[in-house]
């Protein structure tokens, strides 16, 4: 059993362990292109065994079942190693795989698989330092090469998967960075955008207006709309609070300042992931970020040392997120149902 923060902990070794990029990205060798006729190029397809099949406590998957589908875009998780500083990564690097799975998928993807089918493309995304390089050109063609794999992506599920199905998109870190745009080129003032039940588009900043058609959720059930968070201590401000940020709460699914107390939230999973932890911390939007009280009962864990939850922003919520998402399919098909 482990007895320390699993997510935490894998953030922390990625900053420690990171190895930068020392070349400019066109100097750089690019890996192998990913196939997406493959399922070793997915983290998580419905139809083989994954670690987005996981889940904990009492709860179980429910994707045999799904009346929606969950496309899904990991956040960054790699940060180079000796013998390949590259800008992004290898997407078919064993090490990197298990990074990935163990971590992202098992404890962030699976959070839908009782909502929908979880479809998660692995996809050469750009390194830890795209974030924080001084040379942002080679930066920026990081990430637009992370985002060419993830529109292939998008549109091998589309042509062989979607059969007009429903569909969430899910994102954290860069995974939202990539998500923002994928709903612009195909869901915003699109045909698309009818199919979609909800974006979550969480560890990113989003703005409230940033899309024509698809606008903040108001309310738990709403669809079509998008929800995003980022998690800090209380007291913590990001940015200037004027700024049009999208923040919502995930225990009360409103983007509301009131307070929701911590006995609402239904459950986090973070340390052993078979366990489910009732009332961990409550949560309140302020100052264009989620406010969440130290979280209790994690013996050493990082909470007491850190203000920013970013590695947690799901996981807080893991229990919440997952009721909503299905709450949001079921709604969906209600007024599919009315027309």
């Amino acid at each position: 059993m482990r007895s320390i923060l699993v997510l935490p902990l894998l953030f922390m070794l990625l900053i420690s362990c990171s190895v930068r990029p020392r070349q400019s990205f066109s100097d750089t060798p690019m890996p192998v292109a990913p196939d997406y006729d493959s399922p070793d190029a997915w983290a998580a397809l419905p139809q083989t065994d994954d670690a987005a099949d996981a889940a904990p406590a009492d709860l179980r998957d429910r994707q045999g079942e799904a009346a929606a589908d969950v496309f899904f875009l990991h956040p960054t998780t790699y940060t180079g190693k000796k013998g390949h500083r590259l800008w992004n990564g290898p997407i078919y690097d064993p090490d990197l795989i298990a990074r990935t799975d163990s971590g992202t998928i098992k404890f962030q993807a699976s959070i839908f698989n009782g909502a929908g089918r979880v479809f998660a493309p692995r996809y050469r995304q750009a390194h830890l330092d795209a974030y924080y390089s001084d040379d942002q050109e080679s930066a920026r063609q990081a990430f637009q090469l992370a985002y060419s794999d993830v529109r292939v992506a998008f549109e091998y599920y589309l042509e062989h998967y979607h059969h007009d199905r429903p569909i969430i998109i899910a994102s954290h870190s860069q995974g939202t960075t990539h998500a923002k745009q994928l709903l612009t080129d195909y869901f915003d003032d699109s045909p698309l955008r009818k199919k979609l039940v909800a974006a979550y588009l969480v560890g990113i900043a989003v703005e409230a207006d940033a899309y024509e058609t698809i606008p903040p959720c108001r309310d738990e059930q709403q669809t079509g709309c998008m929800v995003s968070w980022r998690t800090y201590r209380t007291g913590v401000t990001r940015g200037n609070p004027r700024q049009n940020i999208l923040v919502t709460n995930p225990l009360s699914w409103t983007t509301a300042p009131q307070s929701v107390p911590a006995e609402q939230n239904p459950g986090a999973v973070l340390r052993d992931f078979s366990t489910i932890y009732p009332g961990v911390c409550g949560a309140q939007v302020a100052d264009n970020v989620l406010w969440v009280e130290k979280p209790h009962d994690f013996p050493g864990s990082f909470f007491f040392w850190t203000k920013n939850y970013h590695i947690a922003d799901y996981n807080l919520f893991y229990l919440s997120v997952r009721e909503n998402a299905r709450a949001r399919v079921d709604a969906f098909w209600a007024k599919a149902d009315t027309k």
